[in-house]
């Protein structure tokens, strides 16, 4: 956890390309950077203000390496909190690699997996779970992982962890202070208004627990899978939904043996559709191996849309599909509506009429989707758990939290409650990193890209 040192890193990715960053961090960055670099108007990088950019050459002795741009940003005002010089030189490999080589043999040292974010917390720059959601930005492939990684970085999880943790923490400090005046029987915590606070904290982590369910697929895309007998057009919806011809279609029934997956994002979130084989009695033995892992693959999906043909429907058992899929969310659909032959059912409001050969319905079938995805939790600002260590915390403090009530109920002695709550703190404490160890940040960092 030693941060005196120099460290350099490429900030961009590894290849050839018409730009490359090349980031450095540390009390001697300007200086040492100032040694290689020749301005081209003469000034002396010591000397500029911070946040300023600076046109020059990049020299080893007396050989040109490349003209740059050097960015400068002094402590603290910068993104570790320490000064920060950033290269920004041409895509080159070789020029890459012999600037990083320059400023390696001339006192930098390579930075190791976010390191610049780690020294951003230990300079109090950002919290743990902030720093945490810098990787979850990086990483974010849709509009949906993205608004949620910006709200983290913003400090929104943060700021409501940190206020439980501050209101339950006032609490804790009457509650230690009854235990230096125990022999006179007296009590500075309301034991009633302790209750309402309790009350109003696991209300608060029960709701944080339950976006996790939702938080978590946001980074894989929720799992959708597409159910049916077969040759009810499973398959022909994957590909219009895709907008291109990723799974076979043929009017002989069974044709789809295997899942076939893929992904698309409609509206910012991201959906991962799952065309499984038709389920049906079967004596082909490929088949039924099909069907197997069809009902893995239901139960694994978040959301299943199950499809009817038009042409050939009877009495279709919502009911009992309803019944039997009452943990997911559930769409009836019902494809084939061009054909002269089709047949629509009474109206039902869960059953959507669509043609996945025309394209018909398909707009109301995502708009569908969109709503079943809880998308509006997203919209509305509402704070989305996607880290399982948070998630883990969370459990941990609500089960603290609990104790603390179950104590309460019994009137057990302030020792007693002390201990539970200290707990309760500890926990809520390793989200935002007010407790840490260098295991723990160790795990958090080697995660992370190395030029950040």
């Amino acid at each position: 956890m030693m941060n005196d040192e120099t460290i350099i890193a490429l900030a961009t990715p590894s290849g050839t390309g018409a730009i490359a960053v090349i980031r450095i961090s540390g009390e001697n960055a300007i200086s040492l950077v100032s040694k290689q670099f020749k301005s081209i108007s003469g000034k002396n990088l010591e000397q500029q203000k911070s946040h300023t950019i600076h046109l020059g050459h990049i020299v080893d002795d007396n050989t040109i390496i490349d003209k740059v741009l050097v960015s400068i940003f002094k402590n603290p005002n910068s993104y570790t909190g320490e000064n920060v010089v950033e290269i920004s030189c041409h895509g080159s490999q070789y020029i890459q690699q012999r600037i990083l080589q320059l400023f390696l043999k001339n006192g930098c040292r390579m930075a190791t997996s976010g390191e610049f974010t780690l020294r951003a917390f230990l300079n109090g720059k950002m919290d743990l779970s902030q720093a945490e959601a810098v990787a979850d930005l990086i990483a974010s492939e849709n509009e949906a992982a993205h608004k949620i990684a910006i709200q983290q970085m913003r400090g929104g999880f943060s700021n409501q962890i940190n206020s439980l943790r501050e209101e339950l923490l006032n609490f804790a400090s009457l509650i230690e202070l009854e235990l230096d005046f125990s022999q006179e029987d007296v009590e500075f915590a309301d034991r009633k208004q302790f209750y309402e606070l309790l009350n109003r904290i696991t209300e608060v982590l029960k709701n944080l627990i339950d976006s996790f369910a939702f938080g978590n697929v946001i980074k894989n895309g929720i799992p959708v899978a597409i159910v049916g007998e077969p040759n009810v057009g499973k398959s022909t919806l994957l590909n219009i939904l895709l907008n291109e011809e990723r799974a076979i279609v043929s009017d002989i029934p069974g044709t789809t043996r295997d899942t076939v997956e893929d992904q698309i994002v409609i509206n910012g979130i991201a959906f991962r559709f799952i065309d499984t084989a038709g389920i049906r009695e079967t004596e082909d033995t490929i088949e039924k191996i099909g069907i197997e892992r069809t009902f893995k693959k239901i139960e694994e999906a978040s959301l299943i849309i199950y499809m009817f043909d038009a042409e050939n429907i009877e009495n279709i058992p919502f009911k009992e599909l309803e019944e039997k899929f009452s943990k997911k969310e559930l769409l009836f659909v019902l494809n084939k509506i061009d054909k002269e032959s089709s047949k629509i059912v009474a109206e039902h409001n869960n059953i959507l009429q669509i043609s996945a050969k025309t394209g018909h319905g398909i707009e109301e079938l995502k708009k569908a989707l969109l709503n079943k995805s809880v998308a509006t939790n997203i919209n509305d600002g509402n704070t989305i758990v996607t880290n399982s260590r948070h998630f883990g915390a969370l459990q941990s403090a609500l089960e603290e939290i609990e104790k603390v009530k179950e104590g309460l109920d019994e009137d057990l002695s302030s020792d007693l409650l002390a201990i539970d709550i200290r707990q309760a703190l500890y926990h809520l404490g390793e989200i935002t990193g007010n407790v840490t160890t260098d295991d723990l940040l160790g795990n958090i960092f080697s995660n992370f890209c190395i030029g950040k």
